[in-house]
């Protein structure tokens, strides 16, 4: 079994019968007090954030995944379709769990599925850094350079970015996955 000195952000573990990921770690050694580690984790369930403090070494259930890459055919409304690439099974997910995290990915885009030992899908990775086009943005008042403004623009996807007050709509933006934030503009391929 694991310990604590074994987390890694990022990695499922299972805690007090309940499955989560580790948003982040930190080993505290307080003076002439014991050691122990700050957690903070996401519910994989519900996705709500919770903070514990368990002691230095101590052991930890770390859910073993596998990744395989897969292809995001298409949202249906209520499930994602994807195409495993290895042997073409189509799995099937609910929106309720992982519409944010897919809310920046386009249809055939690449992404890659956890599974466990049993090839049960746990979650979704998506791309980094993806790039998608404006399709609606307000234009720039004039007058608003002074200071960092921002406007809300809509991608592709559908999904909501706030972006400097020049992006213009049929930009190409890169936008950070992670924090669903804009980077800068992307060249035509």
């Amino acid at each position: 079994m694991a310990t604590t000195s074994d987390l890694r952000r990022g990695q499922l573990i299972r805690y007090n019968g309940t499955l989560y990921r580790v948003v982040e770690y930190e080993h505290i050694s307080p003076g002439n007090w014991r050691a122990f580690v700050r957690l903070r984790l996401k519910n994989f369930e519900n996705g709500k954030i919770t903070e514990d403090r368990v002691r230095a070494g101590s052991e930890i259930d770390v859910i073993m995944t596998e990744s395989r890459g897969a292809q995001f055919l298409y949202n249906d409304g209520a499930m994602y379709h994807f195409m495993d690439n290895e042997n073409f099974d189509q799995v099937a997910l609910p929106v309720e769990g992982i519409a944010e995290t897919m809310q920046f990915v386009k249809e055939n885009e690449s992404v890659t599925l956890l599974t466990n030992e049993a090839g049960q899908v746990l979650d979704v990775e998506v791309p980094t850094f993806v790039v998608l086009r404006v399709t609606q943005a307000d234009a720039s008042v004039r007058g608003d350079t002074a200071g960092n403004v921002l406007k809300k623009v809509t991608v592709e996807t559908g999904a909501i970015v706030d972006v400097p007050s020049f992006i213009k709509e049929d930009d190409l933006l890169r936008i950070d996955t992670r924090t669903g934030s804009y980077v800068e503009r992307a060249k035509e391929e």
